[in-house]
Formats: structure tokens, C-alpha cells, sequence
């Protein structure tokens, strides 16, 4: 089930999760697990095909943020957020990086529809639409990708769905990235860990996503149509003790092309308690490699980096933060 294709991501095919039927099918599911739980633990990162969420829907989803990017600065800002007017744990609607950051890029954020906490562009038509289906088609993937990671782990059945059961920190965000100016000038987000559980990114066909490998090479996570880009975040490198990986990731922006894409990030609840499982960790006869902590306060370092960033690049918190 997983593919090796020359020092890029492995490949998963999810659809014999799709599959009702035979113990072939239970068979493909197995092999399917199999492949989640190497990618999980040697990379980090894997791409999905087969997985439920319609080509179709990604490709409109695409083209309708890139209208919306292509508007008039004045017709973007009137989807900012209002300061200090929302519920969010982050602020909803368009923001620009601010012209000190490394980071260039523009972005659209929204937290799930039913919380009704967004702002959406009036134009283009149809955009809303999109990204609400997109948002419901990748929770459903979320949670299946939960699912198998639950059963990769070795933990006890809807473990993770129990743990992770609140859905309202989970959060969309179209982007567009700008062009390179030079060969020296082409950040287009620095490199990173992402701190939530899982993430998913649809891109459009410029490229630029890289993935840091074991070998302190980077890896090209092309665009490969109707493809889904999987990745753990901290929260599960930390539950896991360390036994799946939160790779470092970055975007490099090419010149002469905007890059466009949407990611969404299933979330834990600010309030939940994060610290190695007993399962890799006491039960396997291993210390644990972190000391435990609020998520919430995780998220508050986090933003930190961003809004007052260190003068050292030490400084910068990571989910080493907690190592022991």
C-alpha cells in the first residue's frame, strides 16, 4: 500500500478504508495501516490518494482562493479580523504576514462553520461554499486518519476519538504565497514543526513544500494531482514518546508564479493534558522523553514566536520546550 518513489514521500491508498465487503478487504486495510505507521515513524509524512475528499471540490476550492487572493488589497481587508472580537483560539478571517517576517505569504483562516465564528469574503461566488465543503470533507478524513493511527499505535479502540474528541480547535487556512525575488529571497514559511496532531495540504501545481529527511537533505513534496500531503504534528510525536515523528517542514516560494494552498489542522482542545502514553513510555519500559503539559500553553509559545519573535533563533520555542 505504501509506494516508494525515489526519495519522495511514500504513497498511501486509503481507499480500503472506503471498502465494505471480504477479508480481502480487511487484508488491504491492514497493509494500508502498515504503510501509515512506516511513514508515521521514518518521515512523518506521507500523500494520500484514494482518500475520500473529491478532486474535484480540491481543484474548485484552489482556483476560487486564487481569485480571492488576486482582489484588490482594500476588497482582502475587509475580511480582516476585528481586534479582540472573537471566541477564536486564533483571529478568523484574512491576514498578511507582517513586512518584518521571514514568512511571505497571505492567508484566509477559518474555524469550523457550525461555531460561527468566521468571516467569509463576499466574493468570489462560491468560495464560501467551497471552503465549508472542504472544511467537513477533511474533518471526515481527519478522523479516519485518526482512526488508523490509534490502531498504528497499538492503543485501545477509539482511543485517540475519545482523547480528541472536541472539534472545535480544528482550523482551515487558504494561502498564497509570493513569488521569489531572488535566489536569496525566497522564504515562503520558515522551517517548522507543526504543533497540532494532523495536517493536510491540498497545493495547486507550483510546488515549493519540502520535507527535512533523516539524511539533513531536503525532499521535494511535489504536487501530484487529486493527492492529499499527510502530516503528525507534535501532539503525537509527544504522545507517542517520541516513536512517530513531527518532521520539519518549510516552503521555498519560485519565482516568477504565486504558490496556492489550503491546509487544515486537526486539533486538540486548549484544555487537554499532553504527556507521553503509558503505552510507549512506563508499560514499554522506557522514560518518558517529555514532561507533560497544557495544550493551550503549548499554543501560547507558539504564538509568541510569531508575534514577538526572539532576537536569537534559539530562543524560538519548540515541543523541545518540554524535553527531559
Amino acid at each position: 500500500m505504501a509506494a516508494s518513489n525515489g526519495g519522495a514521500l511514500p504513497v498511501v491508498d486509503l481507499a480500503p478504508f472506503f471498502a465494505v465487503g471480504d477479508a480481502d478487504d480487511a487484508g488491504a486495510r491492514a497493509r494500508a495501516t502498515e504503510a501509515v505507521r512506516e511513514a508515521c515513524q521514518a518521515t512523518g509524512f506521507f500523500r494520500a490518494v484514494n482518500h475520500g475528499v473529491p478532486h474535484e471540490l480540491m481543484a474548485r476550492a484552489l482556483d476560487l482562493s486564487a481569485a480571492f487572493f488576486a482582489l484588490p488589497d482594500e476588497e482582502k481587508a475587509k475580511v480582516r479580523p476585528a481586534e479582540g472580537a472573537s471566541a477564536s483560539p486564533l483571529p478568523v478571517g484574512y491576514a498578511r504576514q507582517p513586512a518584518h517576517s521571514a514568512d511571505k505569504n497571505e492567508y484566509l483562516l477559518l474555524f469550523n462553520p457550525k461555531l460561527g465564528l468566521n468571516h467569509y469574503p463576499a466574493e468570489p461566488a462560491g468560495f464560501r461554499d467551497a471552503l465549508e465543503e472542504c472544511y467537513a470533507k477533511l474533518t471526515d478524513l481527519g478522523l479516519l486518519i485518526q482512526d488508523i493511527l490509534s490502531e498504528c499505535m497499538g492503543l485501545p479502540p477509539g482511543f485517540l476519538e475519545e482523547y480528541n474528541a472536541d472539534r472545535g480547535f480544528d482550523f482551515l487556512t487558504a494561502l498564497r504565497y509570493f513569488p521569489a525575488t531572488s535566489s536569496d529571497e525566497n522564504n515562503g514559511i520558515s522551517a517548522h514543526e507543526d504543533g497540532n496532531c494532523i495536517t493536510f495540504v491540498l497545493q495547486d501545481g507550483v510546488g515549493g513544500l519540502e520535507v527535512l529527511g533523516e539524511d539533513g537533505r531536503w525532499v521535494p513534496a511535489e504536487p501530484v494531482e487529486g493527492s492529499i500531503v499527510v502530516n503528525v504534528g507534535d501532539v503525537l510525536q509527544v504522545l507517542s514518546n517520541k516513536k512517530f515523528k513531527s518532521a520539519t517542514h518549510r516552503v521555498v516560494r519560485r519565482p516568477g508564479a504565486h504558490r496556492h494552498s489550503i491546509a487544515f489542522f486537526l486539533n486538540l482542545h486548549g484544555d487537554k493534558w499532553v504527556e507521553p502514553l503509558p503505552e510507549f513510555a512506563a508499560h514499554a519500559g522506557e522514560p518518558p522523553r517529555y514532561r507533560g503539559f497544557r495544550y493551550n500553553e503549548y499554543m501560547q509559545l507558539r504564538m509568541r514566536n510569531k508575534t514577538h519573535p526572539p532576537s536569537r533563533p534559539e530562543d524560538v520555542v519548540h515541543i523541545t520546550h518540554y524535553d527531559i
